[in-house]
């Protein structure tokens, strides 16, 4: 089933009061969202594949030696699989049979072609995902079999890291190796500190907030984590991730001590970012704070990260160690202030072609 989503037609935009170019006559551009991944079902076979392909990249894990190899097919694919599918199984999207991220993506990208409206029939939005289905290739070979002659892809991660932007990246380009007739291409920018995307988060806080009947003591903004190796090697994403931190504390009027930032996920025996979410959340209830909020912003859709790790797995932590009211605060996901965030991308990276 063909799953781009053609944009109907109407007037082009304008920027200054000039009107834009339109597209040379018969070329055609697309639009790609991109995000992380997921398991075409919710049991162990389908975890097994989408976590050896997610653990084979070397942008994941760089040291794909011999001894990795033997860890993870000897020990992590005979394990991890099951306890994963579990959890996913938790938040699964039983009535579309999918989960969650890959729901509220094509969500994302209907929204999209939505506004993106003004362009003209000629521009197409569709959606992939890194890792699993529906695959990079699989999209970039039906914008251009459907005439796309430029093609803007947008990784939906706010900041930018080595093990998430760029695999977007060197797929796309493999992807574009085995193409005779190339289109041309464009990748966005991280945007983690672009204004939108940080009043859409601060906004998305205040109405949650709004909504509690007990305020939090202490905010917390959890963060995929990542080995410490990767960012003393020159990885900017820690850099980043400070610098939304700055911004979003300047936006909430809040400080260090009631918005605190966190990193989660760890994985394996090497050092990762810190401090661990898990751990301050425990931390925090055994030094008597009784309610805390937890907001993810860097995470574009909810996943199973923020879904079972972060409002089940972290609200266990807290509540066991004496902690009484947690919440996790939803991503933006489609909603308006989420869609006017991935808008304002796409049409910033688009002048020129539109």
């Amino acid at each position: 089933m063909n799953e781009s989503l053609p944009v109907a037609e109407t007037t082009k935009l304008a920027v200054d009061g000039v009107p834009d170019p339109v597209p040379a006559p018969g070329g055609k551009i697309g639009v790609l969202l991109v995000n992380l991944g997921t398991p075409d079902a919710a049991d162990a076979p389908a975890v097994r594949r989408y976590l050896k392909e997610f653990l084979t990249d070397p942008r994941v894990i760089e040291n794909q030696g011999p001894v990795w190899s033997l860890v993870l097919n000897g020990i992590i694919l005979r394990i991890r699989p099951r306890r994963k599918a579990r959890d996913y199984a938790k938040i699964w999207n039983h009535e579309n049979n999918e989960s969650p991220l890959k729901t509220i993506t094509r969500s994302q990208a209907e929204k999209l072609a939505l506004a993106l409206a003004p362009a003209g029939p000629r521009l197409i939005v569709d959606w992939a995902m890194r890792y699993g289905q529906p695959s990079i290739a699989s999209r970039l070979n039906e914008l251009a079999a459907n005439g796309c002659e430029r093609i803007l892809v947008i990784p939906l991660y706010p900041q930018y890291c080595a093990a998430t932007t760029a695999t977007v990246g060197d797929e796309v380009f493999r992807v574009l190796a085995r193409m005779r007739h190339q289109p041309a291409l464009r990748i966005a920018a991280p945007y983690y500190d672009d204004p939108a995307y940080i009043d859409a988060v601060a906004s998305s806080v205040r109405a949650a907030l709004a909504e509690l009947a007990v305020a939090p003591d202490v905010i917390l903004a959890s963060f995929h984590g990542v080995p410490q190796d990767y960012i003393d090697k020159g990885d900017p994403y820690f850099t980043q991730c400070i610098e939304t931190m700055r911004l979003l504390r300047a936006a909430l009027a809040l400080d260090e001590s009631k918005l605190m930032l966190t990193f989660q996920s760890r994985f394996g025996r090497a050092k990762w970012l810190g401090p661990a979410t898990d751990r301050t959340v425990r931390r925090l209830a055994r030094e008597g704070v009784k309610s805390i909020a937890v907001v993810t912003p860097g995470f574009s859709a909810d996943c199973l990260e923020t879904l079972e790790e972060i409002a089940v797995e972290n609200a266990h932590l807290f509540k066991r160690q004496g902690g009484t009211n947690f919440v996790a605060i939803p991503c933006l996901n489609d909603s308006a202030p989420g869609m006017h965030v991935i808008s304002e991308i796409a049409q910033r990276e688009l002048k020129g072609w539109i």
